[in-house]
């Protein structure tokens, strides 16, 4: 089943690489008492990630934090180094949270999840962003293709604001 707009998201553990190292990250911490635009990309350093979606949220952070956001966590399906890793080489350290999926239970539990297995990336996250309000989805928008990044967009984003 995929999550719908005013589901509770699940409650499970993330993690998130700190100056301190790895750490668990809840869903109920990440997202409890807060308003969160969350979007999801099916792989850190790929193209349409690096190149289109993440830039995005990126120039129009201030923006969507204007808009009464709390903060903007991207999510992927790869360890907490590597959205550590990404996290540094995109100039988005501190400006966003980079949440590891590590093992795809937090994609499987939102019905988000896709076979990349063509592409020789395994199970990876659909592309889609959401605005969650303590915990509970407001909006979702998924991608139709893993390869494009509009309606999931920071763009689209601020005008649901």
């Amino acid at each position: 089943m995929t999550i719908a707009v005013g589901d509770k998201l699940p409650d499970l553990k993330l993690k998130e690489r700190t100056p301190d190292g790895p750490a668990d990250v809840s869903t109920a911490e990440l997202f409890g008492g807060k308003r969160i635009v969350l979007f999801a990309v099916p792989g850190a350093f790929t193209p349409t990630c690096s190149l289109n979606h993440l830039p995005g949220y990126l120039e129009n952070r201030d923006a969507i934090l204007a808009k009464g956001v709390d903060d903007i966590v991207v999510v992927a399906v790869n360890d907490q180094h590597v959205m550590g890793a990404w996290a540094t080489s995109t100039g988005g350290a501190g400006k966003l949270r980079f949440i590891a999926d590590w093992d795809a239970a937090f994609t499987k539990a939102l019905g988000m999840d896709i076979d990349l297995s063509a592409g020789t990336l395994g199970v990876r996250s659909k592309r889609y962003s959401m605005l969650v309000d303590d915990g509970v989805v407001k909006t979702l928008n998924v991608e139709e293709s893993p390869g494009q990044a509009t309606v999931s967009a920071a763009a689209a984003m601020i005008e649901q604001l």
